[in-house]
């Protein structure tokens, strides 16, 4: 498959994971990073990059269970982002790469924690100082150039939305439609 069409898949996931952090939603927030994933889940896929590509289909997951946080009680429960994690623990297993794995595992296993507190604030704080570290040494590893640039962006998005909002402004979940 032609190398540009691959790295464009990426590019198109960029816009969307970038929107995200500007929304001060969870469920949007979700949304958007759940429809951003599946892009870079198939870009991975054609890199043949099975620990992102894996990682992220359970990412896609979790952010669909994420966005009925509210309208769901058992989404809530404490069992839940251990379950994710155990997926997560699975995929590490099965796709095993070496070291290169861990990174994709770390990544989405310290997010997952973090959404189920469902405070934007923490959500936001892992992302920059964890998940997207990793995924950005994930991408430069597997060669996923819309995912370098995604998350270089993502963190300075993210700084961005502090900024924007305030620290005691991304407390609270303001449940925008």
């Amino acid at each position: 498959m032609n190398g540009w069409f691959i790295q464009g898949i990426g590019f198109a996931a960029v816009a969307l994971f970038i929107l995200s952090y500007q929304i001060r939603s969870n469920r949007w927030l979700f949304l958007l990073q759940l429809i951003g994933s599946a892009l870079f889940c198939l870009q991975f896929l054609l890199l043949d990059a099975k620990s992102g590509c894996f990682s992220l289909a359970v990412n896609i997951l979790r952010n669909a269970l994420m966005m009925k946080y509210n309208d769901w009680n058992w989404v809530r429960n404490k069992w839940c982002p251990a379950g994710i994690a155990l997926m997560f623990t699975g995929v590490l297993i099965l796709t095993w790469n070496g070291p290169v794995s861990l990174l994709a595992y770390a990544a989405s296993v310290t997010s997952t924690f973090a959404y189920w507190s469902n405070s934007p604030r923490k959500i936001r704080m892992v992302n920059l100082v964890c998940a997207s570290p990793c995924w950005l040494i994930y991408d430069v590893i597997v060669r996923s150039f819309g995912g370098i640039v995604s998350e270089s962006i993502t963190i300075v998005s993210i700084a961005v939305s502090f900024i924007r909002f305030g620290w005691a402004g991304l407390e609270q979940d303001t449940k925008q439609e």
